[in-house]
């Protein structure tokens, strides 16, 4: 099976411009979702994506916010424990199949028109994201990582890929300043939190908000913070290093969806230069051009 995803807030014509160029034979969904304090239902919207999409054969609803949610409006509709256990006592069959097996869809952002397909196999996406995350952002096997991100980015997908390095994932659901500013500083502290990931945009806000997690919070085992999706500015290094911690190690990282991966990433064992990337990712050849 190849796997794509959207983002739980995502309206129907944006999954369609999405999933009405793959289609899916089968669609995974939660019955709702959080987001700033507020309950939003999926189900309504499921049932009109499947009115323009006849190629889904099932719908797997996996509780969230209802135990047992209503899927009777859903049709060909399943719930994910009724789904598993249909399968239970079976084990799980590993394939072996070819490297180049496809594992992703993945698709660009839409802003020239519908989102395009770039479709990934499984063993060049394994190899890149386990050279990039053992090797350039040093990720252990008791570490303990989030990374605040949508289903639909591609980080989500860097993410899930740190479970082969034995890592534990804690996922986040809704607004990064709900109740609060510091919600995901607090999640970091109860959770022990060792790597977080998230983006320059965030740590402006922070910034911005007069949220000072290390003195707030407990950030001892934190040893990394990773930022992404625009470029890191001066002062927010010096935001981290002075109101977050001392003593951690802040990449700020750039990639791209049509690779699944990095172009320039962290180094365990360099430097940190404010306002800088730290390293060129490992195998990739990068050239830096300005307006001439």
């Amino acid at each position: 099976a190849i796997w794509s995803s959207c983002s739980p807030d995502f309206g129907i014509k944006g999954i369609l411009d999405r999933f009405g160029q793959t289609e899916p034979k089968v669609l995974f969904t939660a019955d709702s979702y959080f987001y700033n304090g507020k309950t939003f239902d999926s189900l309504e919207r499921v049932a009109g994506i499947l009115k323009e999409l006849p190629s889904i054969q099932k719908v797997v609803v996996v509780p969230y916010v209802e135990k047992k949610p209503d899927i009777s409006q859903v049709p060909n509709s399943i719930r994910y424990e009724d789904f598993l256990s249909n399968e239970a006592g079976l084990g799980i069959q590993f394939e072996q199949l070819p490297s180049d097996h496809p594992l992703y869809i993945m698709f660009t952002s839409g802003t020239t028109g519908l989102p395009k397909c770039i479709v990934q196999g499984v063993g060049g996406i394994l190899a890149v994201h386990l050279k990039e995350l053992k090797l350039e952002i040093d990720v252990k096997p008791e570490d303990i990582i989030v990374y605040f991100t949508t289903t639909s980015w591609m980080m989500w997908t860097w993410l899930v890929s740190s479970l082969a390095l034995g890592a534990t994932v804690v996922l986040y659901d809704g607004s990064a300043f709900y109740p609060n500013p510091g919600a995901l500083w607090k999640l970091a502290q109860d959770e022990k939190i060792a790597i977080f990931g998230t983006s320059a945009r965030y740590l402006a806000e922070l910034e911005k908000r007069g949220v000072k997690p290390g003195k707030e919070y407990n950030v001892s085992h934190l040893r990394m913070v990773l930022s992404t999706g625009s470029p890191l500015p001066v002062e927010s290094f010096h935001f981290v290093y002075r109101d977050i911690k001392r003593d951690v190690r802040l990449s700020s990282i750039s990639g791209g969806t049509d690779i699944n991966g990095l172009f320039m990433t962290g180094n365990p064992i360099g430097p940190v230069y404010a306002g800088e990337l730290q390293a060129l990712s490992l195998g990739v050849n990068v050239q830096c051009f300005d307006p001439q």
